[in-house]
């Protein structure tokens, strides 16, 4: 423990965050985009009506150029955990490896089979099969998606595994209950429906800037009735999913529920916090607000489906609430350090030939070995995530959230009413709000991930334990080399789309 360069896990963390962050600007927009350019075809091969497939020939453009360069920041990110954090390769490459595996060869090569078929396939293959093919790449693309979240929703909730003392790594013991984990079928849902509003706005951004530049306003206004609808039903369906994931948190991770909602002190009829300033710096008392405003009872009833019950807060997480039957981080800490003890006395009675002194010291680790990740822990405090962050990036993802529910009813009822045109303030909203919907997706990032540190696998390895035996200099040489590649590639992504979207649909 020592021995660990924590300048190096800095930028180690710094480094994937920034890769994490360039690599889901394009991925939200490829998961819901894949569906809107499967529904505008189907209404071409419904109706059989040539506008809707240009309107689709149209969005299936801009996705090829989006899904291209979004590849790219999707390879580097995988082989960030071999370079930089090879200890937490080593310890988990059995359980991590399996989804991604299952990923590259069924999901990747759904997308790849019938990608060029949806692109090039236009009057050389029917109908039916060119529509099926083009919703084979929106469901093998948000398959990708299933199999990568299952791989980190297992990094934030364990399961279906062992721990081999052996060798020191977690091994798979059932595939089943790490797909079908309640974190990653809520993560799995959640993610995919806010990527869905993403797509629904990016159409949206687009379509409003036709209409007040007064071009294809036809296909504008076409385009933006199908998101509108699509953008709605995915906001419920985003509310209903983000309320899964809250009830799941407060059972897997209650330190982060009590981060994002800024909750120092556990109570029974906890309040929601609609809106709020956290105060600066260490928390002294039980009020961390300089200002908020509360929801009673909400966040007992998210919790535990029952207003009336007891939500921990950070303080009883950290130093623990015998009232409530709920262990501290300090004595956490301390069965921690006696699993890691036992776990090298045993390779040690290994290897000396002692079966005796290897029974027992594995017995007393695999009484304590739940507690692992706590042993390599300096101070109980160490177990707070970064709190001011993981409580505003929820709060903004939340009041986006909110925003684009009401935004996409405007913009439905306005545009069945045909008078888009006539509200240009509403327009002018509708190109800014892909932004807003990339943000609202990052801060969605941001809690899932900062709001479950200290740890890489939750409880069982921290971040600094499972990094690699490299420099800092490394590690900062090659930062700022990917700060400058994916700066590029989102230049050319921005370029390629404002030319493709000032050709406009005829030239398609």
């Amino acid at each position: 423990m020592n021995q660990i360069d924590l300048n190096m896990v800095d930028w180690a963390r710094a480094q994937f965050a920034l890769t994490a962050m360039y690599h889901w600007i394009f991925v939200p927009l490829t998961l819901g985009l894949s569906f809107l350019c499967a529904f505008y075809e189907s209404l071409y091969v419904r109706t059989g009506k040539e506008e809707w497939k240009k309107i689709a020939k149209f969005w299936m453009t801009l996705f090829g150029i989006n899904f291209a360069i979004g590849i790219a920041t999707g390879i580097i990110l995988e082989f960030e955990f071999g370079t930089n954090w090879s200890n937490y390769s080593w310890m988990v490459g059995d359980i991590f490896g399996a989804p991604l595996a299952v990923e590259g060869i069924v999901a990747f090569f759904i997308e790849a089979t019938f990608f060029a078929v949806m692109f090039f396939g236009w009057n050389r293959v029917s109908k039916g099969f060119h529509l099926f093919s083009t919703w084979m790449v929106a469901i093998g693309s948000n398959l990708s998606a299933l199999w990568i979240l299952v791989a980190n929703s297992w990094m934030q909730y364990p399961v279906g595994m062992t721990f081999n003392p052996d060798t020191a790594r977690f091994e798979m013991h059932n595939f089943w209950d790490v797909l079908f984990s309640p974190v990653a079928i809520s993560k799995f849902t959640h993610t995919t429906s806010s990527s869905f509003i993403v797509g629904s706005l990016f159409v949206i951004t687009i379509s409003s800037w036709y209409l007040l530049k007064g071009r294809h306003t036809a296909m504008a206004k076409k385009s933006i009735l199908v998101a509108a609808v699509f953008g709605l039903l995915s906001c419920l369906y985003a509310g209903m999913t983000g309320d899964e994931s809250a009830y799941v948190n407060a059972s897997t991770q209650p330190m982060k529920l009590a981060a994002y909602e800024g909750l120092y002190t556990g109570r029974t009829h906890a309040d929601l916090v609609a809106i709020g300033v956290l105060k600066p710096g260490p928390v002294a008392d039980d009020d961390p607000f300089i200002f908020s405003v509360k929801i009673p009872g909400l966040l007992s009833l998210l919790a535990n489906r029952d207003s009336n019950g007891f939500v921990p807060g950070i303080k009883d997480l950290v130093y623990g609430n015998t009232g409530q039957n709920i262990m501290g981080v300090n004595a956490k800490m301390e069965l921690g350090r006696m699993a890691i003890a036992d776990l090298a006395s045993y390779k040690n009675a290994k290897k000396a030939g002692d079966e005796s002194q290897q029974a027992v010291s594995l017995k007393k680790f695999n009484a304590n070995k739940d507690y692992l990740g706590y042993g390599y822990l300096a101070k109980a405090e160490d177990g707070i995530p970064p709190v001011q962050t993981t409580f505003y990036a929820f709060h903004i993802m939340v009041a986006l959230g909110c925003l684009f529910t009401f935004f996409f009813l405007v913009f439905l009822f306005l545009g069945f009413k045909n008078s888009l045109e006539r509200n240009r303030w509403l327009l002018k909203l509708g190109v800014i709000s892909f932004f807003l919907g990339l943000l609202a997706s990052q801060a969605g990032w941001i809690v899932a991930e900062v709001g479950r540190q200290p740890w890489v696998i939750q409880n069982f390895l921290p971040t600094h334990v499972g990094t690699s035996n490299i420099s800092a200099g490394n590690v900062q040489a090659t930062f700022f080399m990917f700060l400058v590649l994916f700066t590029l590639l989102l230049l050319a992504e921005v370029k390629i789309m404002l030319k493709q979207i000032k050709i406009g649909p005829e030239e398609v």
